[in-house]
């Protein structure tokens, strides 16, 4: 039994169970000095802890690369204040009570700083105590409250436009649901952050005034008590306790001073590339024709009569020594940079000597991308170019989401396009085409933005949305007005994402369809044994997937496609019954992706009497069917006009037919309007319910 309570006993106070209890017992501690009388040895250990604790906070505020890696310093703000009052409630209760017996009786922290720092002068540690609550009160505290408050409105206006970027970033592939999940909370922590500070600051301004207030009620109450109580000349007790109550002050508003200073590096700061002092450095004194203009100017001012020439001179040598250091170390930088070691091109033999080969025909890429010289190192591996991380996770998320891998992007520089300009070619045709300007973010407006932005204006290349490129210096300010800002790299990769969708069937190809088909076959080789070449070709798979992409289905599914296939392959060789089939197998899917959830599946339909002539069309003119063209003209103005009424609604253009139609009504419409998607009522599962929103009728 004994040895069981060892047990417990040790893992009760190991440090990772203690940890816990740590700030619980802080407070309190510091509470209960407000109540309980301390020693004067604990009072100085609490003063110089205090002190100790107020150096720290400093230090690591400095040192932080960004305000959310000290996000819990409102709460330290708050816990040393509190701290600090409860250290002048406990030294008070010492002052008060044996302030007559001389200096030492509020401890030697106190005596030091009411001595050694104002030399005993009363007078002038009275000035001392309200210059540093001014400073503390007026200057850095109000300061640093106010960049907090801004700071606070602008993030949480900032908000919207930069959930809608990590939004923009999610669907382009740049990053995965993980990486938005943390981007998102790093976003809300950020506005909490500022707010708690624009509410914390608030306390340390109360804590200067507390001081002042203390100062003076110590003062009074000493000299009451002195003279009173314990029979004190007015003189002395005056001088006693005033110098006792003014070295109380000092000790408490001296860490109070670091803490706000503290307080305004940490909101202050913008940027994240480095810690507050490497940042100064770096770009104080990066520039070595403002240090030697510096020292010129010091140094004049040194020659002046009356000056204290040697100090002036000295200083004005110290700079020019650092400039001339400077430019030095920057021209070996650049003579190192221009010395590179290029690498050595063995020398070829001229076009004209050589004999034409095989190798001089150049396969056409499958996905080509081409940059104006200006986009280079968007696209330059020696640069760690920020496209070709992005293309990356494009052609990821692709495989992810369509179901299969996509030949990869081949990206050159042509001369020929405008330095700033992209072009995006499938099979060497070019399908896209825009600008981008490195250094420059793109701000588009999703149609609901609040104010204009100075810059160029242009248009989203990937959806046609108006939008401008603006500065660096205007991307905050375009976030608060409700734009989605991203960068020249994403305005590349987004476009290219939105034309590898679009153009999807296309990029299935022969080879890749084997590649997937052997793919499946790795754990289900039976499956794929039996379907090809048993039953169909590689190319007529291939033709069934195609017809699936080309509609927007997903092949992810490839389990049941093959299933499918394999079924009725026996019966038909024809891919557009094989893809009707399958579509019905994969209906729970389609309508998942068009109506997410258990929501009602609102679509639009056929009129009864158009559907009817639809279906004698059909029959009339075989598999392909033959539409009057007056007829042919109304159904699609009046099928344009219902699904531009249903996005404006906020509800997907979905037009329910029945099976015969689908294939025909999706061909037929699909050009003139390439958001539609056609499903046959055969693909709507039974658990879901169906409403018309809308119909198509041969009258208006």
């Amino acid at each position: 039994m004994a040895i069981n309570d060892t047990l417990n006993l040790r893992q009760l106070l190991a440090p990772q169970n203690l940890r816990p209890l740590a700030a619980p017992l802080l407070i309190v501690m510091i509470l209960s000095m407000m109540v309980l009388p301390l020693p004067v040895f604990l009072l100085d250990v609490f003063f110089t802890f205090n002190i100790a604790i107020s150096v720290m906070v400093m230090l690591v505020a400095m040192y932080s690369t960004r305000p959310l890696d000290f996000s819990v310093f409102p709460t330290v703000l708050l816990v040393t204040t509190l701290l600090r009052l409860s250290l002048n409630v406990a030294s008070t209760r010492i002052v008060l009570m044996h302030g007559h017996s001389g200096p030492d009786a509020a401890g030697k922290v106190i005596e030091a700083f009411g001595n050694f720092l104002v030399g005993g002068n009363t007078a002038v540690g009275l000035v001392v105590f309200i210059i540093l609550t001014i400073i503390n009160f007026v200057v850095i505290t109000k300061g640093a409250g106010r960049i907090a408050e801004v700071s606070a409105r602008f993030t949480l206006d900032a908000m919207p436009g930069k959930q809608m970027a990590i939004d923009a970033d999610l669907n382009a592939g740049l990053i995965d649901e993980k990486e938005a999940k943390r981007r998102r909370k790093e976003i809300a922590q950020e506005s909490d952050f500022y707010g708690a500070m624009d509410g914390a600051s608030k306390f340390v301004r109360g804590d200067a005034v507390a001081g002042i207030l203390i100062l003076i009620i110590n003062i009074i109450g000493g000299l009451f008590i002195g003279v009173i109580q314990h029979s004190m000349a007015v003189g002395d007790a005056a001088h006693t306790y005033t110098l006792l109550t003014i070295g109380d002050g000092l000790v408490a508003q001296i860490p109070a001073l670091i803490i706000s200073v503290a307080a305004g590096l940490v909101v202050s700061r913008v940027g994240d590339e480095g810690d507050v002092g490497g940042l100064v450095i770096g770009q104080l004194f990066s520039n070595p024709q403002v240090l030697m203009l510096t020292a010129g100017i010091i140094g004049v001012l040194g020659l002046i009569p009356g000056m204290p020439n040697l100090v002036f001179l000295l200083l004005a040598l110290s700079l020019g020594a650092l400039a001339w250091s400077r430019r030095q170390k920057l021209a070996e930088q650049a003579a190192i940079s221009a010395a590179a070691p290029q690498a050595a091109q063995p020398a070829s033999p001229t076009p004209e000597s050589q004999e034409a080969s095989w190798n001089d025909v150049a396969p056409v890429d499958v996905l080509g991308l081409e940059v104006g010289y200006r986009l280079i190192p968007m696209v330059d591996k020696g640069q760690d170019g920020e496209l070709l991380k992005r293309i990356r996770g494009l052609r990821k998320k692709f495989a992810q989401e369509v179901g299969f891998l996509s030949s990869p992007v081949h990206i050159r520089d042509n001369l020929e396009l405008k330095p700033n300009a992209y072009r995006i070619a499938l099979k060497g045709v070019e399908i896209g085409s825009g600008e981008a300007y490195p250094g420059q973010f793109l701000a588009i407006n999703p149609g609901r933005v609040s104010g204009t932005l100075p810059g160029r204006e242009t248009k989203d290349p990937a959806f046609g949305l108006p939008a401008v490129w603006i500065d660096a210096g205007s991307r905050e300010n375009a976030h608060a007005l409700g734009y989605t800002v991203v960068d020249a790299s994403t305005v590349v990769a987004t476009h290219l994402n939105h034309l590898i969708l679009n153009h999807a069937a296309e990029l299935l190809g022969r080879q890749e369809t084997q590649s997937l088909l052997d793919h499946i076959g790795k754990d289900t080789p039976k499956l794929v044994e039996d379907l090809v070449p048993k039953l169909l070709t590689v190319s007529a798979v291939q033709r069934v997937l195609q017809n699936l992409l080309e509609e927007g289905v997903n092949i992810r599914d490839m389990r049941s496609i093959i299933e499918v296939l394999a079924e009725h392959a026996p019966r038909t060789q024809d891919p557009v019954q094989l893809t009707t089939r399958v579509r019905e197998a994969l209906g729970r899917a389609i309508v998942q992706g068009l109506f997410p959830g258990s929501a009602e599946v609102q679509v639009m339909a056929l009129e009864p009497g158009l559907e009817r002539i639809l279906m004698q069309a059909m029959t009339a003119g075989g598999e392909g069917g033959v539409i009057e063209p007056g007829l042919a003209d109304t159904l699609l103005r009046q099928t344009a006009q219902i699904a531009q009424r249903q996005e404006d609604i906020g509800l997907p253009p979905v037009l329910l037919v029945p099976a015969q139609l689908r294939m025909l009504l999706s061909r037929f419409l699909r050009r003139a309007v390439p958001s539609l998607k056609v499903i046959s009522n055969n693909e709507v599962p039974e658990s879901r319910t169906i409403r018309v929103s809308a119909m198509i009728g041969t009258q208006g």
